[in-house]
């Protein structure tokens, strides 16, 4: 599953489309224009997010080898398996790379639900341990929530962290993500138990932006 701050993968991805390298899905271009406060996008039309540690970029297959030595990570494998690659490579996921100093640190997506009458956002995430304890995370979400708001218009977001992960559900908390319930037997992991997990959800009005 996830990192030291990571949720569940969201279900009902959405919106990306697939490389030609190594069947990795990345963030598809959007209809909409960045903000004003993140007006970047990459040669290909796709946003280019800034937080005030790190940046937030659509993933690349050369981003791979980088991702896939997280996740081997003892503290990023105990929430996110490195089998699991294949899951944040899902069609409907929109991934962007977390760039920290020139370097990719984890790596953040998002999916939607588009039904008017049921729009919201999934945000998932894995930062590297060598930069726990830093904001990393907390920043990278709070880039992509901003956006997701302020851009899209989302009103609603959820994240799904284990029961267990603490670091996760602070960080969360301090975004203004409220407890929603517990989602028992949610997720399987290597050995085969199943564990719980807790469904967060943030309103757009609660969102502590700094």
């Amino acid at each position: 599953m996830h990192t030291g701050l990571t949720p569940a993968a969201p279900a009902g991805r959405r919106g990306a489309e697939k490389s030609h390298g190594r069947g990795l899905w990345y963030a598809s271009p959007m209809d909409r224009p960045a903000t004003a406060t993140n007006p970047e996008d990459d040669d290909r039309g796709r946003p280019v997010l800034r937080g005030a540690l790190v940046t937030l970029r659509p993933t690349e297959d050369a981003d791979v080898p980088a991702l896939l030595a997280i996740l081997d990570e003892p503290e990023v494998g105990r929430w996110w398996r490195r089998t699991e690659w294949e899951r944040v490579a899902e069609k409907d996921a929109v991934v962007f790379s977390i760039v920290m100093d020139g370097a990719v640190v984890g790596c953040i997506q998002y999916s939607e639900e588009t039904d008017p009458d049921y729009r919201s956002a999934a945000v998932d995430i894995f930062v590297s341990a060598a930069v726990h304890g830093r904001g990393v995370g907390g920043d990278a979400m709070r880039a992509l929530i901003a956006w997701l708001i302020d851009t899209s218009g989302h009103h609603r977001l959820t994240v799904d962290p284990s029961v267990a992960n603490a670091r996760a559900i602070h960080v969360y908390e301090k975004l203004g993500f409220r407890p929603v319930g517990v989602l028992r037997r949610y997720e399987r992991v290597e050995d085969g138990a199943w564990r719980d997990a807790l469904l967060m959800e943030l309103l757009a009005e609660e969102f502590v932006r700094r």
